[in-house]
């Protein structure tokens, strides 16, 4: 319940930005705004990134039922103040934000500790089970909240925030009377300057990350401003100087010796390749289908982001089918053969969605999700128990946080990654495309240029938001002056996904190129894990031949 919650908070915004923007009176798409959209999409992800090794470290210390207890509090309160909003424009995007990076504090505090109370409570023959429910939950929340937030968003901005109130309490309570500690705690004094570099040197990369996205001067992009380098560049130093402090102090945050053992590296660098193919799918997904194919299958914009949610049903069943049956199954035969096949799986599918028309069959589409769902659920619960199964017990817990730490900075890394490579295809050809498309049904050519230049972002963001970009674009004093027959076609739901068809088809080449090739160097990690292995037993055994309770060293 704890992930569930979790992992919906951080998708449900994507589906109801529009509504929420309308209701505290902040249009996003106005240049000096586009900074609050990023930060109301990226602050819960970038603050769930930083925090969750910390929280696994305290959790070892000092009882992880303890802090994942007080995490569903916490993600309670936050929730209930981010639906209290009593103010209006800037200042309302700014609360929003801030509210959003504190429940991020809580969700942190439930990803960083499920895991291993988990592995603590479930002997070796069952944890890839329990690991993988966990798992479906997590993934199967990032999709419910697609469709929560399509469905409560246009009824009442508010319900965004308040639905996962009522399971927070009882998550609360139930945690309080009921969850109690398995797990061996290791006391410890709190390594302040390793969690201090740690945080410091990760939120500098991810902020210089989310930065880099928005356009710079006069460039489609930020990587060029100097800002974005030495924040990027900083952060990478800080994360080094971490890695030092962390083998002179007695007790440190996080043990680098851990990255000793195989099964747990080769794991991890699997799970951050995986996260880097698959984070930035779900904003292409939704571009995709809001901006160009919806549309143009007779939905008007404002229905779509809704619909988009539905249509990507199929993602859900496969991991929904898949994960819990690969973490059964791992637990009988290891996780190599499921982990590594999911990948591949996972890879064609990226070669699939590649290979298909922009303006493509359904049915064909949802095969390919459900597929890729399958492939996804197949790696994510055996490569998860793989890990935990590879644990120190008393190292359980930041483990798990380094795991889901990787998991989470590759989505964000994902995001800018996929971004950029969609604004670097849509920008070598888009400006020509609006230009030739406007000027030819009457739009003077002197606005028609002011919206060629402005940066393919712009449309990028109307697209996710489910706006019409012409509209948003060319504003009403535009249209006004032209004859009702033409507004009407530039604003209606044919003009704008044609003409960005084949830009946004470039972009989308690029964007599933680079998901393939991660995916494949993630199967490569994965094979390169070894046989089974579990702590703290004294023999290794063949991952192919070994009974569910034989364990290696």
């Amino acid at each position: 319940m704890g992930v569930l919650i979790a992992t919906i908070n951080q998708s449900i915004l994507l589906i109801a930005l529009p509504d929420i923007f309308r209701g505290i009176g902040v249009n996003p798409l106005e240049p000096g705004n586009i900074s609050l959209l990023l930060w109301l999409i990226m602050g819960y992800l970038v603050v769930t990134a930083v925090l969750v090794v910390s929280f696994g470290r305290l959790g070892d210390m000092y009882g992880r039922v303890r802090m994942y207890n007080m995490g569903f509090a916490v993600f309670t309160v936050f929730s209930v103040l981010l639906s209290v909003t009593w103010t209006h424009g800037t200042a309302a995007a700014l609360w929003l934000i801030g509210m959003r990076i504190l429940q991020g504090v809580g969700g942190a505090m439930l990803m960083a500790n499920s895991s291993a109370i988990l592995t603590d409570a479930f002997p070796t023959r069952q944890r890839g089970l329990a690991l993988g429910l966990n798992q479906v939950a997590g993934i199967a929340g990032s999709f419910m909240g697609l469709i929560l937030g399509g469905l409560l968003g246009p009824v009442n901005w508010h319900l965004v925030f308040l639905v996962s109130v009522p399971f927070g309490l009882f998550g609360t309570v139930w945690a309080y009377l009921k969850l109690y500690d398995t797990g061996v705690r290791a006391p410890a004094r709190l390594d302040w300057w390793g969690n201090i570099g740690f945080a410091a040197g990760l939120v500098a990369v991810l902020v210089g990350i989310t930065y880099g996205i928005q356009p710079y001067g006069g460039q489609t992009m930020g990587w060029t401003n100097p800002w974005v380098i030495g924040a990027i560049a900083g952060g990478i130093a800080v994360l080094a100087g971490f890695c030092v402090v962390e083998t002179k102090v007695a007790e440190p945050m996080f043990h680098l010796g851990l990255f000793r053992i195989r099964a747990f590296t080769a794991g991890n660098v699997a799970n951050l390749l995986a996260s880097l193919g698959r984070g930035g799918l779900m904003f292409i997904l939704i571009i995709w289908l809001q901006g160009i194919w919806l549309p143009r299958h007779g939905y008007d914009f404002h229905e779509t982001p809704l619909w988009a949610g539905i249509y990507m049903v199929p993602l859900t069943i496969g991991f929904l089918v898949a994960g819990p049956f690969s973490g059964w199954a791992s637990d009988r035969f290891g996780a190599r053969t499921f982990a590594t096949g999911g990948m591949l799986l996972a890879a064609a599918t990226f070669a699939g969605l590649e290979a298909l028309p922009v303006n493509f069959s359904y049915p064909v589409f949802a095969l390919i999700l459900l597929c890729n769902g399958l492939a996804m659920g197949l790696f994510a619960s055996p490569n998860r128990a793989a890990i935990m199964n590879s644990l120190p017990p008393d190292q359980r817990g930041v483990g798990a946080g380094i795991s889901t730490t990787f998991q989470n900075t590759a989505t964000v890394l994902s995001i800018g990654i996929f971004f950029t490579l969609m604004i670097t295809g849509l920008s070598s050809s888009l400006p020509a495309a609006l230009t030739h498309g406007l000027t030819a049904q009457g739009v003077p050519a002197s606005d028609a240029a002011k919206v060629a230049a402005l940066p393919p972002v712009g449309v990028l963001f109307a697209s996710l938001l489910g706006f019409n970009p012409i509209q948003s674009l060319l504003g009403p004093g535009v249209l006004a002056h032209l004859p009702r027959s033409r507004a009407d076609f530039l604003t209606g739901r044919a003009f704008f996904p044609e003409l960005i068809s084949g830009p946004f088809s470039d972009g989308l080449s690029v964007a599933f190129d680079f998901a393939i090739a991660a995916c494949l160097v993630a199967a490569l990690a994965s094979l390169l894990r070894g046989g089974r292995y579990i702590h703290d037993e004294q023999r290794p055994a063949s991952e192919e031949a070994a009974p569910p309770t034989i364990e290696g060293p």
